[in-house]
């Protein structure tokens, strides 16, 4: 098709994904390009805005590394990973729900038995956390892989320290058969995101803070059950409110609990989701 021009040039690529196979990469093509060309003309582009767009694209990319990712960061700023999360993860009453992934989690986690220090030399005020994985019937889930990790207390992750030649903050556990399991920790303090990149520019630019909420990682899985991304934060803490990247629930608030010998105790149940049975 000849003499484009800004009327009907949507159509005109549209019409070249026509004849694309897979329904579903057509649907969203379709719909990426409707929408973004409607999103060009309503704000009415520059070309010098454009170009400014591709720019920050090209740096997101840069920026990304097997320790950090910073187009995951640019997307839970934007709110989209917790749209994503809450569309996809539609439980039934009672279960645990999921929040953002975060850009630090690392495959190859060393594994540690109950009661075992995970802070492994952090930073930070001890902490015993103390934890159950449940079904939506209340029965204990026995031999679930528990991946944790967390923020140091001066705000970064064991990957954010150069040169640390092993793993802080960070493991996995596996349920015992009353479906609990017990680390040594440390306690969590909020802490901002990176702002050294791309996503940092960003939120300078639109007066937006970069600070989340304490919290702890945790990434369950087990046979039978749907996996769980989540996060459980720490009640009165200030962010709670207006957490960077949008992922806070209430259900995920719990007590960091001060202990009479010194440190801090916390308790929380996950509740896990059982996977659906073939159709009938």
């Amino acid at each position: 098709m000849r003499n484009l021009n800004q009327d009907n040039i949507t159509q005109a690529v549209i019409a070249r994904f026509g004849d694309t196979p897979d329904p579903r990469l057509k649907e969203i093509m379709t719909s990426l390009v409707q929408h973004l060309h409607a999103f060009a003309r309503e704000v009415r582009l520059t070309e010098a805005e454009w170009l400014e767009g591709i720019a920050f694209l090209t740096a997101t990319g840069q920026k990304c590394d097997d320790k950090r990712q910073e187009f995951i960061l640019l997307s839970d700023v934007l709110g989209l990973s917790m749209l994503t999360v809450a569309m996809n993860n539609d439980k039934p009453r009672g279960c645990t729900e999921a929040t953002v992934f975060g850009p630090f989690f690392v495959e190859g986690a060393p594994h540690y038995a109950h009661g075992d220090d995970v802070a492994n030399g952090a930073v930070g005020e001890p902490c015993e956390v103390f934890a159950h994985v449940r079904g939506v019937k209340g029965e204990p889930i026995a031999g679930a892989r528990v991946d944790v990790w967390q923020a140091d207390a001066e705000g970064h992750y064991d990957v954010q320290h150069p040169g640390l030649a092993h793993a802080q903050g960070r493991g996995v556990l596996t349920t015992g058969a009353d479906g609990g399991f017990h680390f040594r920790t440390i306690v969590a303090e909020a802490y901002p995101i990176p702002t050294d990149g791309p996503v940092g520019t960003l939120l300078a630019a639109t007066k937006r803070h970069p600070w989340r909420p304490a919290h702890l990682h945790f990434k369950i899985e087990a046979e039978g059950y749907e996996p769980l991304i989540t996060h459980v934060f720490r009640s009165g803490d200030q962010y709670l409110d207006s957490d960077a990247v949008f992922g806070v629930r209430q259900s995920l608030v719990a007590d960091w609990v001060p202990q009479p010998g010194g440190g801090h105790r916390l308790d929380y149940d996950f509740v896990l989701n059982p996977l659906a049975g073939p159709k009938a």
